[in-house]
């Protein structure tokens, strides 16, 4: 069971903190082996926001835990508590990995854990961070940056898509789209790491592809077309592209593909299918063709894909 540490301490800000526990917390029900033990470390009593947190250890027990996340720092023009970075950086140099959400980066970047890579926060403040911190890679239009050991996240609701992120290193991608169902919100979102990150079907049903969207997964074994698509929804192929620009921010054939690729790649966690058959399942046609775009957009052949995530979702 992997231990998952939030560093609380005063300044944090309680969004960041209750969602992170929400993730990391209560274990979905589809999970029939160990999930994480979730603890909040910091000195004494804390004051996140309206809130006031009693936590389980103190900053000292951090490098004992697997996973650290560091919420949201209030104040950004504020240096944080010199305890928090020493004990971050105490983690890292022990091993943990050392992920902070929002505004946490700035903890991170104090305590060195980004220096000479390439990390985000919220948008207001990825001026501040680079600015304080040039040693760091800035990067403004991801909504999370994955450096293996140390991760950022964007503002606010990112926060979100880095910690489903980490489940789905842990548990796969099953796991994580079962949890991203109950939490109500999408499973994948544009970001940081092509491997484990794909464009999401979006989740409101008012605009104009909400009929499309559907369709086209259940017909993913199909050769389709931009004219197909735009036959169905019963519009021009040019004014598809201009709502698919609108609603995913991407184009018909390249959110087309992202999706065939998300049903390889569970296609390969769940099946036992040869490469062949995920192909024909996922409208690839041939193999050849489905290992020449996985591998260019996850980063990886199928085989190692399976490799790396078969046994973390199978039943034991």
């Amino acid at each position: 069971m992997d231990t998952v540490a939030l560093a609380v301490t005063n300044g944090m800000l309680h969004f960041e903190l209750a969602l992170a526990y929400e993730v990391f917390g209560p274990a979905p029900a589809a999970v029939t082996g160990p999930w994480y033990d979730i603890a909040l470390c910091g000195p004494d009593a804390v004051q996140v926001g309206r809130f006031r947190l009693e936590p389980d250890h103190g900053l000292d027990q951090l490098p004992r835990a697997d996973t650290v996340i560091v919420p949201g720092w209030a104040d950004v023009d504020q240096d944080p508590p010199a305890d928090l970075v020493d004990a971050v950086r105490a983690a890292h140099d022990a091993g943990a990995r050392v992920a902070s959400l929002c505004t946490g980066a700035f903890v991170l970047a104090a305590a060195g854990l980004l220096d000479g890579k390439r990390a985000t926060t919220h948008w207001a403040h990825t001026q501040a961070l680079a600015a304080r911190y040039p040693q760091v890679t800035v990067d403004p239009d991801v909504l999370y940056v994955d450096n293996g050991s140390g991760l950022t996240s964007a503002g606010k609701a990112a926060a979100m898509d880095l910690c489903l992120h980490l489940v789905r290193l842990d548990h796969g991608s099953s796991i994580a789209n079962i949890l991203a169902r109950r939490l109500v919100v999408p499973p994948h979102r544009d970001g940081g790491q092509a491997q484990f990150v794909t464009t999401p079907v979006p989740a409101p049903d008012n605009h104009p592809l909400a009929d499309l969207f559907p369709w086209v997964i259940e017909r993913l074994d199909h050769p389709l077309t931009v004219e197909d698509l735009a036959r169905q929804a019963r519009m021009s192929s040019r004014h598809l592209g201009r709502h698919f620009r609108s609603v995913t921010g991407t184009t018909p054939l390249q959110w087309l593909l992202t999706q065939r690729i998300r049903h390889a790649q569970e296609l390969l966690e769940t099946t036992d299918d040869s490469v062949d058959a995920i192909a024909a399942a996922t409208g690839m046609g041939t193999a050849t063709t489905l290992r020449r775009h996985f591998n260019r957009t996850v980063g990886v052949p199928p085989d190692t894909y399976r490799r790396t995530f078969r046994l973390r979702t199978r039943p034991a």
